[in-house]
């Protein structure tokens, strides 16, 4: 029985390392970025060795992994299934870009640095790909739903991370002013 024990004990050990090295590496993305977080860094600020980091990720895709699925855990991405059920376009337009909103505005720093290196960098591309790519075709489905060739132009900008930037935190809109402005926009009456 002591045995077991011993395993179990050792287990929530390494459990508590992986989840040290995560939160550090969250930090890390949301503050220099993916592209210029080492795992040196990751191993200092999570109190390890590289070795202990090495073990529990072995690679940058996996740490990576590790992070998105954080964070995305703490703040899920908004569900778009709902949306459609709006008759209204303006309406439904309206609730998605508040959603969307909402979750950049929650999440700035974080999905600051992320795309920006998603740029340039190709493991961030990747894994921004796979955690943001499936979000963004839903949006898209249930938001352009109806929407001619330039409203769906205007709706992709809408849904843009750096048009939120944009125009909340450069021009100083309120949220629900930032999504009005892009409702109009893209319903062309504005």
């Amino acid at each position: 029985m002591a045995r077991t024990y011993r395993m179990t004990r050792r287990a929530e050990r390494q459990a508590e390392t992986r989840r040290r090295i995560v939160e550090a590496a969250v930090s890390l993305h949301g503050s220099v970025g993916p592209a210029r977080t080492t795992f040196s860094m990751v191993a200092e600020r999570a109190g390890v060795q590289r070795h202990t980091l090495y073990a529990h990720f072995p690679d940058e895709r996996s740490l990576y992994l590790a992070c998105s699925g954080l964070a995305l855990e703490r703040d899920p991405l908004p569900d778009a299934a709902p949306w459609p059920a709006i008759a209204d376009r303006r309406e439904r337009l309206r609730a998605g870009l508040r959603a969307v909103y909402g979750w950049y505005g929650r999440n700035a720093e974080l999905a600051s640095s992320v795309l920006r290196d998603a740029e340039h960098h190709a493991p961030t591309k990747e894994i921004v790909a796979l955690r943001m790519g499936p979000f963004m075709a839903a949006a898209l489905d249930a938001l352009g739903a109806g929407l001619g060739a330039r409203q769906q132009a205007a709706l992709r900008l809408a849904l843009s991370f750096f048009t939120w930037r944009t125009l909340v935190r450069e021009s100083g809109l309120r949220p629900a002013a930032a999504v009005e402005v892009m409702v109009r926009a893209i319903l062309g009456d504005g």
